[in-house]
């Protein structure tokens, strides 16, 4: 059939089994958004309040669902707005695909009005980039940019489109997506190599990462840490994996890792990376990062091997399949005594905080407690990132979304909406600190608009608290710029664009306003004040190894 670029777009999308879409429209995306209009019946659109907040809200419907995050945006400053987007979206391994339009074909490279090689801007932080100035090549390029963000290692492609070519015909002819297989990486011998240490060691740890939740791997680890008779850590990407409830996890690791996780790690004689990349938040200091150990690494992307950590074997490929591999070839070991070991750290370095005010912690363990342990929790970044990792009791991959690679303040509130849309019957709760809210709070107009059941918990204590957290430990008290005592008043904010607010000055006044929020079916804003100077603990300093992890009592 004979279409116009612009509807080409809508059926690809619809090819791809894409229903939602997030975005921005300009002038010149404006004849993608003229057949997006067409076909509102079949692909809902949410504009956001910023182009921003559309990537983040993409980022979190992928996370949340497993499928292709889209979004768009125009040329110029528009697709200039999605890049912090695509890069939370890029370190953290999130499949999306970002379509912008750009000027005519005969105005690239003339500094057009709203004109920006966004091709060349995001290179490095997209899988690929296309920009498509051939009506005939915009079907099949679309296509191939679904294939690359879902194959493999996941993560965001770029389609930029000239606006002659929106407007351009030629014919269509739909083509049913086709799964592709990669190629095998790994050989018997790599899958040997790593039966042989495994069998040999005594003391082995499981240290989980993202690649787990990509690859739906949550059933195979069980499985694998019952064979090997391990205690499990995981990473701040990787929460939900492992049911945090089960007597061999040991929390995250790292540097705010509990001290079972990072003492038991720095202690073992096997460390087995599943799916992880050995960041410098988990390692430390990485020449004495689990210096007693054999480090077995098993990824997807050959690339992540021996990057951070020389490791002594290796397996590139798929988790899940590699762990059914392993899991149908290992006999039950039996390591008690290193089991009661890390039983005994665990009893004796316990999470805590102060019981007797308002904090955090306390906040959380409400919201785990009222929701069950059900709810998608997503994050901005700082202190209360940490604090919802630690204190939230997570027991199914894909309900804890929060920017773990690149560390975007802003990112939580876009991607809780994203989470709600992909998940409508599921309770989505974004946590943030004053700070991270105050960057991208716009978007609650965005959640009234459609009346979005987010809830949005402000923990605001004033202060850029992590930063703040060392200048108090590191920097002699010297607060510059972290001190955020104004008058915003986040409760009349919220109102005003649209939202209930309640304010929480109480512990005793928390349980309520979430039931109450749960209970409203609207978007809404908690306010809970906390004090300035709560710290987020254990902690390891920048640079050192993770063994030398402290906390409140330490100091």
């Amino acid at each position: 059939m004979l279409l116009n670029g612009s509807e080409i777009v809508v059926e690809c999308l619809k090819e791809q089994g894409v229903d939602t879409v997030f975005g921005y429209p300009g002038g010149t995306i404006l004849n993608i958004y003229d057949a997006l209009y067409k076909h509102s019946d079949e692909i809902r659109h949410i504009l956001t309040s910023h182009e921003q907040g559309a990537a983040h809200a993409a980022d979190g419907y992928a996370r949340a669902t497993g499928k292709v995050g889209v979004c768009m945006a125009t040329s110029g400053p528009g697709a200039t707005n999605l890049v912090t987007g695509i890069a939370t979206a890029y370190m953290d391994s999130v499949p999306m695909v970002a379509i912008t339009a750009n000027v005519n074909l005969p105005l690239l490279g003339k500094d057009t009005f709203q004109e920006i090689d966004i091709a060349g801007v995001t290179m490095p932080i997209t899988k690929h980039g296309f920009i498509v100035k051939n009506v005939n090549d915009l079907a099949n390029t679309i296509r191939k940019a679904f294939q690359i963000a879902t194959t493999g290692r996941p993560g965001p492609v770029l389609v930029d489109i000239t606006k002659d070519v929106t407007a351009a015909t030629c014919e269509y002819t739909p083509v049913a997506p086709e799964k592709t297989i990669p190629a095998k990486c790994f050989t018997e011998q790599d899958i040997e190599s790593v039966l042989e240490l495994l069998i040999q060691c005594k003391k082995p740890y499981i240290y989980v990462g993202g690649g787990a939740v990509l690859s739906g791997a949550s059933k195979e680890v069980a499985e694998f840490a019952e064979r090997i008779d391990a205690p499990v850590c995981d990473t701040l990407m990787a929460k939900g994996v492992f049911n945090a409830y089960d007597e061999r996890y040991t929390g995250m690791i790292g540097m705010h890792g509990t001290k079972t996780s990072n003492l038991g790690v720095s202690e073992c004689d096997c460390l087995i990376a599943l799916g992880a990349r050995f960041s410098d938040r988990v390692t430390g200091n990485p020449k004495r990062f689990a210096e007693n150990a054999k480090i077995i690494h098993i990824d997807i992307d050959a690339a992540e091997i021996n990057k951070n950590i020389r490791v002594d074997a290796s397996i590139v490929g798929d988790l899940k399949e590699i762990l059914q591999i392993l899991n149908s070839k290992l006999e039950k070991a039996d390591h008690a005594d290193w089991m009661q070991h890390i039983q005994e750290f665990k009893e004796k370095y316990p999470l805590k905080y102060d019981k007797d005010m308002l904090t955090c912690p306390y906040v959380i363990e409400e919201i785990d407690r009222v929701t069950k342990g059900e709810a998608i929790i997503t994050t901005d970044v700082g202190q209360h990132q940490m604090w919802a990792a630690q204190y939230y009791k997570y027991t199914s991959p894909r309900t804890f979304l929060s920017s773990g690679g690149l560390g975007t303040m802003g990112y939580g509130l876009g991607a809780c909406i994203g989470a709600q849309v992909g998940q409508p019957d599921k309770i989505c709760i974004n946590i943030a600190g004053d700070g991270c809210f105050r960057m991208n709070m716009n978007e609650l107009a965005t959640a009234s608009r459609y009346n979005i059941p987010i809830i949005q918990v402000v923990i605001n204590n004033r202060v850029l608290g992590m930063v703040r957290q060392w200048q108090t430990l590191f920097y002699g008290k010297r607060y510059s710029q972290t001190i955020l005592n104004d008058k915003v008043d986040f409760c009349m904010v919220a109102k005003g664009l649209g939202c209930e607010a309640i304010r929480v000055t109480k512990k005793e006044e928390v349980a309520e306003a979430i039931r109450k929020a749960i209970d409203l079916k609207a978007p809404v804003l908690i306010e809970c004040m906390i004090n300035e100077d709560d710290k987020v603990f254990p902690m390891v300093p920048a640079g050192a190894p993770i063994s030398e992890v402290f906390d409140g009592d330490d100091i």
